[in-house]
């Protein structure tokens, strides 16, 4: 496995607080159909996708791109030697898979986890991480673990559920921790492992306690 891009601090910083913008989805959805929600996932996903393809294909379109993004592009989002996906896009085609298949509340919840929690395990990890745990820093997974509890007692708050709910997320947000620290060697963008990860344990979790919480 080749070494990733280290893009500078600063430059993960911006990176993120593109990253952030992402958490509308999950807000939006909320109040909004499922229907709905694809139907304005799906044209984005696609349209994301073209551009990445395109990317590769016409020098105009790339040239653009990097431009505007090549200082928080990883390592292998700059390759040219096949067509990979950028972070965008595999963030909107995360978002559809969840809308798509998970209940509202799992995919409202897995999808904010990503977001937030993905981003303070890359800074904290960056800036303090210096204990190896796995293929990360343990500080970075801690970040992550800690932040994605946060997320599900503030969802939790907020429709007011029961407490096997909180537990239930809980659980799935350490797995999403471990899962988000062995990405690199499943060959898996986290963007897709994480929310896939979270989901797929409470929906499991969900369907062995019988607790479906759902705002509608």
């Amino acid at each position: 496995m080749t070494e990733e891009r280290q893009i500078t601090y600063k430059s993960e910083v911006l990176r993120k607080g593109i990253h952030l913008l992402s958490l509308s989805i999950p807000v939006v959805y909320a109040l909004i159909s499922k229907a709905t929600a694809l139907w304005i996932l799906i044209p984005l996903a696609c349209l994301c996708v073209v551009i990445d393809v395109l990317g590769h294909k016409k020098g105009w379109i790339r040239n653009t791109l990097l431009r505007y993004f090549e200082t928080v592009m990883r390592n292998h989002e700059l390759k040219i030697d096949k067509v990979r996906l950028n972070g965008a896009s595999h963030v909107l085609i995360a978002a559809c898979a969840c809308v798509l298949f998970f209940p509202k509340i799992i995919a409202i919840t897995a999808f904010s986890i990503l977001i937030i929690s993905d981003i303070c395990a890359a800074l904290v990890g960056r800036r303090y991480g210096s204990h190896r745990f796995l293929d990360k820093s343990l500080e970075g997974t801690l970040a992550f673990a800690g932040s994605a509890i946060v997320v599900v007692l503030v969802i939790a708050s907020i429709i007011s559920a029961p407490i096997s709910f909180v537990v239930i997320g809980v659980v799935a947000g350490l797995v999403g921790a471990l899962v988000e620290n062995i990405s690199p060697r499943l060959r898996l963008d986290d963007n897709i492992s994480i929310p896939g990860s979270v989901g797929l344990t409470m929906l499991i979790l969900t369907s062995l306690i019988s607790v479906v919480p759902a705002p509608h």
